[in-house]
């Protein structure tokens, strides 16, 4: 038997044995592997891809999943501006202190988890897609460089939903903005429709124009940049918010396996590209281009109620709603302040009535004593 075992003449029941087990083994080992993948791509099927960014803003390769909710705070982070909570994601590494982006770009795209971008884009995993906006980054950028007046813009066409602050206002002054004019410019020189092929995309279809039309408004915001590339030089940075939705529409209307769902995403895919080559020639490789695929937002569940103690007066004339004036992060920072400087104001006041009422003018300065011989020589 050990000769047989050492010359490998097994009994061919034993071989089959071995055999079956070996394949039972590596089924598992797929299933396994399967398995993992699935959890993998619905879990954290949403991504976060970072398209270009200077030297000095390094984004560490790796699969960590960063929150939906987080992206304003990386934003901030990567613009080198601090944020009331520790990000606490490993995917970002610090750089240097007094070297920080020009401009800074978000490009939000609903109705895919994942676009085919080069190798050389870093992605991560998004999960907990919830809705977000950049107003953190912006009220932070226009508070600290308002007399730089810097160029912060907020597009979501789809909705026809704008927001310009600073040379924003010079800048894309002739930018189309509700989908009339889009769809308008489309027909005008210089469309991206004389150059881009179409292939199963049709002009005369509703879900197809407005997918179009945020291709156009991609074209027109870098071509405006680059007409007023001067303003790019100054010392004050610069944000960019666009929300693209045409993608979203185009799988509500043919579906995802579609081939105008295919030829859609690959267009989208090349004009990111391009808008983030473009962004960063105009700020000399000084902008960080980052896009967020997401598939869906997970909207929260929320329970509304009702007092039955609720007054009946407005807290807040200046709204129709009873809502309570709004204030920023540091009010507790300037109560704080406020407060204790004047209590020490109010006992310095105190210690020093106290002390100048019961002065004894025999052991004061030098005033009464002159006082004193003068009166004497009179």
């Amino acid at each position: 038997m050990l000769r047989a075992l050492m010359s490998g003449d097994l009994p061919k029941g034993r071989q089959m044995m071995s055999s079956v087990n070996t394949r039972e083994m590596n089924k598992s080992v797929m299933v396994s592997l399967f398995v993992y993948a699935v959890l993998i791509t619905g879990v954290f099927g949403d991504r976060l891809t970072v398209l270009h960014a200077p030297q000095y803003v390094t984004f560490r390769e790796g699969q960590w999943p960063i929150s939906g909710e987080k992206i304003p705070d990386l934003v901030s982070l990567t613009m080198g501006f601090s944020v009331q909570e520790e990000l606490g994601w490993p995917g970002l590494q610090v750089g240097p202190l007094f070297q920080r982006p020009r401009a800074a770009a978000l490009l939000l795209v609903r109705g895919v988890d994942s676009l085919q971008f080069p190798q050389s884009a870093v992605s991560y995993p998004l999960e907990n897609p919830v809705p977000f906006t950049l107003d953190s980054v912006s009220n932070t950028v226009h508070s600290l460089f308002a007399d730089d007046t810097p160029v912060v813009l907020q597009l979501a066409p789809s909705e026809e939903r704008l927001y310009m602050v600073g040379k924003a206002n010079l800048v894309f002054e002739d930018l189309p903005v509700t989908l009339q004019q889009i769809k308008g410019r489309l027909s005008q020189e210089g469309s991206i429709l004389t150059s881009l092929p179409l292939n199963s995309l049709s002009r005369n279809n509703e879900a197809d124009l407005l997918f179009l039309s945020e291709v156009q408004v991609l074209h027109d915001i870098a071509a405006l940049l680059l007409r007023h590339k001067h303003l790019a030089k100054d010392h004050s940075p610069d944000v960019y918010s666009l929300e693209l939705a045409g993608l979203e529409e185009i799988s509500r209307r043919y579906g995802l396996d579609s081939p105008q769902y295919r030829d859609a995403a690959n267009i989208l895919a090349r004009a990111l590209q391009k808008f983030a080559e473009d962004v960063s020639s105009i700020y000399g490789d000084n902008a960080v281009v980052e896009v967020v695929t997401v598939k869906s937002f997970e909207v929260p569940l929320t329970r509304k109620s009702r007092s039955i103690l609720q007054s009946g007066q407005i807290s807040n004339p200046g709204t129709k709603y009873n809502l309570a004036y709004s204030y920023n992060f540091e009010y507790s920072v300037i109560f704080n302040i406020v407060l204790w400087l004047m209590i020490g104001l109010t006992l310095a006041v105190i210690v020093i009535s106290y002390n100048l009422w019961n002065m004894d003018p025999g052991y004061d300065s030098i005033i009464y004593r002159m006082t004193n011989q003068k009166i004497r020589l009179d």
